[in-house]
């Protein structure tokens, strides 16, 4: 079902949590081994390994997850601890825990809400750039700004940048509104 229609309930989905615990139920010598693979002031970047057996020498499933920092409550706070758990359910989804007749986990449908909204926000920040460059903001400005947008950005600071952008065009208004109220 897609995440975006009004018949999508979040609640339908399990946390990671439950499939952990179905996985030990199942397995109680199995262990789940994660990997740090990248983190820097942008992202992070975990690896999940699950094993049915302490002894087995290969995973019976992997699962990656990728966060960007700042991007949402959540990943503003605990950016590390919420890319491993979603590491973790891939993992054990792969495996086939999934908890709930659907596969992606609440933490999964979370983030996808958090990159909707991002994106929804995006061409707003366009069409605002276009404006403030029309009233004057210089084109190397308006490129940096545009090369952070396509880069993406964490909603707060994509916020910022529209506010920053709003009132640079409203300070160009109105001082071309009083240059014009003196004849000039």
């Amino acid at each position: 079902m897609p995440k975006t229609t009004p018949d999508f309930d979040p609640e339908s989905y399990a946390p990671v949590a439950a499939r952990v615990e179905l996985f030990y139920e199942r397995y109680p010598t199995g262990r789940i081994l994660t990997e740090l693979v990248q983190h820097n002031e942008r992202e992070i970047v975990f690896r999940a390994a699950v094993y049915r057996a302490a002894e087995d020498r290969e995973a019976a499933a992997t699962g990656w997850a990728a966060e960007r920092v700042g991007d949402g409550e959540v990943n503003a706070v605990a950016c590390l601890e919420n890319t491993e758990t979603s590491a973790i359910g891939r993992a054990l989804a792969n495996l086939g825990f999934t908890a709930s007749r659907l596969r992606p986990s609440a933490e999964e449908v979370a983030k996808a809400t958090r990159a909707r909204a991002r994106l929804a926000a995006e061409p707003d920040v366009l069409q605002l750039l276009g404006t403030a460059e029309r009233a004057g903001l210089s084109a190397a400005r308006a490129d940096g700004l545009r090369a952070r947008v396509a880069r993406g950005l964490p909603p707060g600071e994509l916020a910022e940048v529209q506010h920053e952008l709003r009132r640079f065009i409203q300070r160009r208004m109105e001082d071309h509104a009083a240059r014009a109220g003196r004849g000039g």
